[in-house]
């Protein structure tokens, strides 16, 4: 049986997370059609991997436990769409600082993975944090309002000191997220 996977870094911190429930009430609050992210799911995406075997994911687990990289901090700031204001499908918070980090980061998973068999990632890098999807175009205007409204928000800064391969259930209710394998902190 496959397990749906992907290697993220986790979002913790209360700080970020007081900020992230205010972004969700403000959105919430243009009653558009949004499937808004649950407060303990907010991470970063690495790489998704998608449905794999349990053999892979044991090798995928132990690319994650080895990978290893000085802590930095990122900062979040700012809300904005893909693809764009006019056909918002998924609303986004944004990386400013630390985003070289990242990209080096992302690289290094994003090469030791593909020598197990994965698809090395086409797309460039573009790192954010998804708020939600947008399901419909009920109120659009009121949230692309709001979005251009949180376009400087300041949701603080992030400590990057490990990631992690979760498992992801897809249920009614959204997604559940267990964590499989993390990475050693480099202190």
């Amino acid at each position: 049986m496959s397990i749906r996977c992907f290697v993220a870094v986790e979002c913790g911190g209360d700080e970020v997370a007081a900020k992230f429930n205010e972004v969700r009430r403000m959105l919430k609050a243009t009653r558009a059609d949004v499937k808004l992210v649950e407060p303990e799911n907010i991470h970063l995406t690495l790489k998704f991997l998608g449905e794999i075997e349990p053999s892979l994911v044991e090798q995928v687990s132990q690319v994650v436990k080895e990978t290893s990289f000085q802590p930095f901090d990122a900062r979040l700031e700012g809300v904005g769409v893909f693809p764009n204001l006019r056909r918002p499908r998924v609303v986004w918070a944004g990386i400013t600082d630390g985003v070289p980090q990242l990209m080096e980061v992302w690289k290094d998973v994003d090469t030791k993975i593909s020598g197990l068999g994965f698809e090395r990632e086409r797309r460039k890098f573009s790192p954010h944090i998804t708020v939600g999807r947008v399901r419909s175009g009920r109120n659009r205007d009121r949230l692309v309002e709001e979005i251009s409204a949180l376009s400087d928000y300041v949701f603080g800064d992030l400590q990057v000191d490990r990631i992690v391969l979760k498992k992801s259930v897809l249920t009614p209710r959204g997604p559940i997220y267990t964590t499989l394998a993390e990475s050693a902190v480099d202190r």
